[in-house]
């Protein structure tokens, strides 16, 4: 975990991808998305979650950062898909790079309160997407996890 003031500014120009880890989570026919507090995409909704720590698997990250986002429990977590996000800079070179492990999982307990790297959090239904202004990676990872949970 890094311990610097600005650790987004370490993240910068990096010598190699950093793993985050994101959830879906479904409680009956709604999914839980964040308004994201902090860059990048802040004031935007997004799955909940954030990096994977030394140690940890990423189911295990991926219950940690609900819990810490959002004050809620999950079961029955499964992967989704692998999203890799790479931007560059006008001069080609590597801005950042994340390989996003995006799981699905089921609420089990709590009630969902924004935590530190979140201004929000709501339940939306499937047929919010469109108005939501989502990244189109996102839109389609809740759509495939919408098929996973559903078999």
């Amino acid at each position: 975990m890094t311990t610097d003031n600005n650790p987004a500014a370490t993240r910068l120009y990096p010598d190699r991808p950093f793993v985050g880890v994101g959830v879906v989570v479904w409680r009956g026919d709604e999914f839980l998305l964040i308004q994201r507090g902090k860059e990048p995409r802040r004031g935007e909704w997004s799955l909940p979650g954030g990096m994977q720590e030394t140690g940890e698997t990423v189911f295990e990250a991926g219950a940690r950062e609900i819990l810490e986002e959002t004050n809620l429990q999950i079961s029955n977590l499964a992967l989704v898909d692998v999203v890799d996000s790479v931007n560059r800079d006008a001069d080609g070179r590597v801005r950042t790079h994340y390989t996003l492990v995006d799981l699905v999982g089921a609420w089990a307990d709590g009630e969902a309160v924004a935590g530190s790297d979140a201004d929000g959090v709501g339940w939306f239904r499937l047929g919010d997407l469109t108005d939501l202004g989502l990244w189109s990676e996102t839109n389609r990872i809740i759509r495939k996890s919408d098929e996973i949970r559903q078999g």
